[in-house]
C-alpha cells in the first residue's frame, strides 16, 4: 500500500480526531470567552447557589459508613468474578464448578467472620451486648 493510499484510507479517522478536538476546544473556550468576570466577597466560597453560608461545608461521617462501603466494594468485585464464571460455565466444566464452589465458600466464611466480629452492627448497644455476652462465655 502506497502512502497516498494509506492517507486516503485513513482520512475519515483524521476528520474524526479533528472534530473531537474542535468540539472540546469549543466547549471549553466559549464559557471562558462569554462568561461573566465578577469578583466579590463570596467569589471563592465553596457554595454554588448564591446562598450565604451558615456553617462549615465539612460533614463528619461515621466510620461505619466507610466500613459498609468497603464491604460493598469487596463483595461487588466478587459478584463480577461470579458473573464472568456464569458466562463461561459450559466451557469451564467441573473444574470451574469446583473452583467457584471454593470461591463462594471463602466468601461465606469471610461474611460470617465479619458478621460474628460485629462489623455489621449499626448500634453501639448491639456491639456492647455482643462484647458482654462474649466475656460471659469465656469466663
Amino acid at each position: 500500500m502506497s502512502p497516498v493510499d494509506a492517507m486516503a484510507h485513513n482520512w475519515s479517522f483524521a476528520v474524526y480526531i479533528f472534530g473531537i478536538v474542535f468540539i472540546c476546544v469549543f466547549m471549553l473556550g466559549i464559557p471562558v470567552w462569554m462568561g461573566g468576570r465578577t469578583s466579590g466577597r463570596a467569589k471563592n466560597e465553596p457554595f454554588e447557589s448564591g446562598i450565604v453560608p451558615a456553617g462549615g461545608a465539612r460533614l463528619r461521617f461515621s466510620a461505619k459508613f466507610y466500613l459498609i462501603a468497603m464491604f460493598f466494594v469487596i463483595f461487588d468485585i466478587e459478584a463480577l468474578f461470579l458473573y464472568a464464571w456464569a458466562v463461561s460455565v459450559r466451557e469451564s466444566g467441573w473444574v470451574g464448578f469446583i473452583e467457584v464452589f471454593i470461591f463462594i465458600t471463602v466468601l461465606l466464611v469471610g461474611l460470617i467472620y465479619i458478621w460474628r466480629l460485629g462489623a455489621l452492627d449499626w448500634s453501639p448497644e448491639a456491639r456492647r451486648r455482643r462484647i458482654k455476652d462474649h466475656k460471659q462465655h469465656t469466663n
